[in-house]
């Protein structure tokens, strides 16, 4: 039977644990994320492309912009925005190890920049295709 001592530790401890930061999730973690997603908005999809994501990332899609705009034609470099000109970190996970380690700040930069750059949100698929071509730079 556990004290009133007891049962105050054990509380404190529960509250110690649910102070501490999530886990991060790998960039891995969130592609894996985008196939579970790209497979129900496509029944026949066939994985992602790091070829046709560097073809999206540098192409403008209606638009004057590209992601290559701001984050420059080499995401191993930093990137300055096109009206800020506020310095941009380099998306490669490569060489910034903090890239696509949060789900919420990815899904927050993904849908602010596919507006910006597409006028729409962006598909799973180009979602997945963009971040395994980030992932294949070294």
């Amino acid at each position: 039977m556990l004290t009133l001592n007891r049962c105050m530790q054990a509380l404190a401890l529960c509250a110690a644990f649910a102070a501490l930061p999530a886990a991060a999730e790998t960039p891995q973690d969130i592609l894996d994320g985008f196939t579970v997603e790209a497979k129900t908005e496509a029944p026949d999809f066939q994985g992602f492309d790091a070829e046709r994501g560097k073809l999206f990332f540098n192409s403008t899609h209606g638009n004057d912009w590209s992601c290559a705009t701001c984050h420059t034609s080499n995401p191993a470099a930093s990137g300055k925005h096109a009206k800020t000109d506020k310095v941009i970190d380099p998306l490669a996970p490569a060489v910034n190890a903090e890239r696509f380690t949060d789900l919420k700040k990815v899904n927050k930069w993904f849908k602010r920049n596919c507006g910006d750059v597409l006028d729409r949100e962006c598909t799973s698929l180009e979602k997945g295709d963009v971040l395994t071509y980030l992932m294949a730079i070294q």
